[in-house]
């Protein structure tokens, strides 16, 4: 009888769940040995792309701009997708927001920040020029010529590596949950399509079935703070940094790999519920929008996983 082998830690800023369906009790120690193998990963990972250590890959590339500097193959890919979540978006998704993030509190591990002590941030220009002017990559080399940061997809990214890599393993049905973005491959322990519901709507009201996909929602009911009574959040909008939306609270979406559907979240997120409907409509998208009156909008691809 099949049953599962769970458990779960600590990475990026989150807690991370990952679920192996074994077939009998002899799998069970494998299922253990490579959910640790996971952890792994994920913290080699975090060495490469956290913005709030010194020591990681990405510090070292900021703190050296203006040069070709050699790269990880994971730089060197995310480069790629964030100049990719870039054009597609017209500039909503930028990279170069670091800054603005600092200036408005978000300079630290978010849960180690002390808002109330911070003063009210300056106003800031918006965000001009190509993407592609600053962000270079050429072989096994990546050039800034200003501060990156690829947290934005980074999250989704190591989950479909954590996927592949037990999909390597031999494993056929598990969930892996990085904080709410998830791989999803095969069936669950009764042989049925996962069942996964979407956060801040209750689970009668809207519940998913999903098989070999991944699954992504941006938002700001987690990461939103104050500074004197001003109101900021993370999805900062690089051509009008000092508006804060408080429209939508979370656009979920559902693709083939987890790192596509985070990507596409956030730039949903930042493109706002009309705009953002009408470019999921346009590229067959399946996204979940969910406003801050609880109201809930699905675009027709979407639709297909309803239970």
């Amino acid at each position: 009888m099949k049953s599962e082998v769970k458990s779960n830690f600590r990475a990026l800023g989150t807690d991370i769940n990952v679920c192996i369906v074994i077939n009998d009790e002899a799998e069970r120690k494998k299922a253990k040995k490579d959910i640790e193998e996971i952890e792994n990963i994920y913290r080699a990972k975090q060495k490469i792309f956290c913005r709030f250590s010194a020591e990681s890959e990405l510090s070292r590339l900021n703190q050296n701009s203006g040069v070709f500097q050699k790269a990880s193959p994971d730089i060197l890919y995310l480069a790629g997708r964030a100049l990719h979540y870039n054009e597609i978006s017209g500039g909503l998704y930028d990279p170069r927001i670091i800054g603005v993030l600092e200036k408005i509190g978000y300079g630290l591990d978010f849960q180690k920040t002390d808002f109330r002590k911070l003063d009210l941030p300056e106003k800031f220009s918006k965000i001009e020029g190509d993407l592609s002017r600053d962000l270079g990559v050429s072989g096994d080399t990546i050039l800034f010529k200003k501060r990156m940061d690829f947290s934005g997809i980074a999250k989704g990214y190591i989950t479909d590596c954590a996927a592949e890599f037990l999909k390597k393993r031999g494993w056929k049905n598990f969930l892996i949950d990085s904080g709410g973005d998830m791989r999803i491959v095969g069936k669950n322990k009764d042989g049925a399509d996962w069942k996964i519901s979407i956060e801040g709507v209750p689970e009668e009201k809207l519940m998913l079935e999903i098989t070999d996909r991944g699954i992504a929602t941006s938002g700001i009911s987690r990461k939103k703070w104050e500074i004197k009574g001003k109101k900021f959040h993370h999805l900062v909008n690089p051509k009008n940094p000092n508006h804060f939306s408080y429209e939508l609270r979370t656009v979920s979406v559902i693709s083939e790999k987890t790192e596509y559907a985070d990507g596409r979240a956030k730039v949903l997120m930042l493109m706002g519920k009309e705009r953002g409907l009408e470019f999921a409509k346009k590229n067959k998208t399946a996204a979940i929008f969910l406003d801050y009156k609880r109201n809930i909008f699905l675009t027709p691809e979407a639709k297909k996983y309803i239970n």
